[in-house]
């Protein structure tokens, strides 16, 4: 879609200089609906905690555009400095390489946000986002994917009442030495944990440690060893996600050994194709790179969304790269790819935590 220029660097609700391209003018007599705005505001006010003084980053695809006027309306309440790039006024999609323009910009921010939907082979221009997040010490939510339904669902928790359950659970599970997790699905998997590496807590109250996925809602590391057979009867994740969607009907069932993939089976012979090239990219593509227990409370079920269904209370994994820069692994992929199951039952060493998708502690 054709939208005409409008030039500034920094907007402000008085207006301010104007040095380079930005917005465009269809967006800025954009209506905002109002159902997005109970999930703008926690977006910008309860999980980032936006300041008056401070400026904001939002990075976003021309298919969130009404997502990204919800949030830039919170903004422009509080008063902060921002700036918002429409990825496609820079780079075809996929979007391969994050443009110049769009990386300086993050780096004169305290706090940014990353709103579009993953498409083929934009895995390394997201990181290169995340990079920058990391070595400026920005406050950054995360919404690859995010949707209308999400700011409904998993966008509208009390992230403080999140941020209780995680830490709960992440306090016990740095003490874990191994988690055993069954789903009615089929998954049976043992899981050993290294206190070499580090458990992290996303729980949507961002802070310049971690940056999260918005919606937040999970406990992860990098493990030392999985073993075992994993059904992924929720959803795969990255660009797959978009594509195949709710996966209930057709399950991709993987062999792990060692954490690496042995077998994999599924029904459905094209997305088994697609999944077998993505976790064949790289010599630890088909690693197992994070396991996650999701803690959102608002995630009933799964909706075909990777953003929000790897927050459904439960386990997922992922195949690639160990969040190395966070978890303490010592090693790193190309590729990431999560993978959902449902109605899990967990054991930390023996303590049963969860049965049918629900906490028990």
């Amino acid at each position: 879609m054709e939208r005409e220029l409008t030039t500034a660097t920094d907007f402000r609700p008085n207006g301010s200089p104007a040095t380079f391209d930005v917005l465009k003018k269809e967006f800025s007599h954009l209506a905002v609906d109002p159902q997005l705005a109970p999930g703008a505001f926690n977006a910008i006010n309860t999980c980032l905690r936006l300041q008056p003084h401070e400026r904001i980053t939002i990075i976003a695809g021309e298919e969130c555009m009404d997502i990204a006027a919800a949030l830039v309306k919170e903004v422009e309440t509080i008063g902060s400095r921002y700036a918002l790039y429409f990825i496609e006024d820079y780079s075809d999609r996929p979007c391969l390489e994050m443009p110049h323009e769009i990386l300086n910009d993050l780096r004169q921010s305290q706090v940014s946000i990353f709103a579009a939907h993953a498409r083929p082979g934009e895995l390394n221009s997201r990181k290169q986002v995340t990079a920058c997040v990391n070595e400026n010490a920005m406050r950054h939510g995360h919404m690859v994917n995010i949707s209308k339904d999400i700011m409904l669902q998993g966008m509208q928790a009390d992230f403080n009442v999140v941020d209780d359950l995680s830490t709960r659970i992440w306090n016990k599970a740095r003490e874990t030495k191994m988690i055993h997790a069954v789903s009615k699905g089929g998954t049976d998997i043992e899981v050993q944990f290294s206190p070499e590496l580090n458990w992290l807590k996303t729980s949507g109250i961002i802070t310049t440690k971690k940056w999260n996925n918005l919606p937040g809602g999970e406990v992860l590391t990098s493990p030392a060893r999985v073993d075992g057979y994993f059904v992924t009867d929720g959803v795969v994740g990255d660009y797959l996600c978009d594509i195949y969607g709710d996966l209930k009907e057709t399950p991709l069932s993987v062999v792990i050994e060692d954490s690496r993939i042995r077998k994999v089976e599924c029904d459905n012979k094209k997305l088994l194709k697609d999944f077998l090239k993505y976790t064949s990219t790289d010599e630890n593509s088909n690693r197992v790179g994070e396991f996650a227990i999701g803690t959102n409370y608002a995630v009933k079920d799964i909706i075909g969304n990777i953003l929000q269904d790897e927050k459904i209370p439960g386990v997922h994994i992922a195949f690639g790269d160990s969040y190395w820069e966070h978890t303490n692994a010592t090693w790193k992929s190309s590729t990431h790819i999560d993978c959902v199951g449902r109605n899990f039952d967990i054991w930390m060493d023996g303590d049963k935590i969860m049965e049918n998708g629900t906490f028990l502690i």
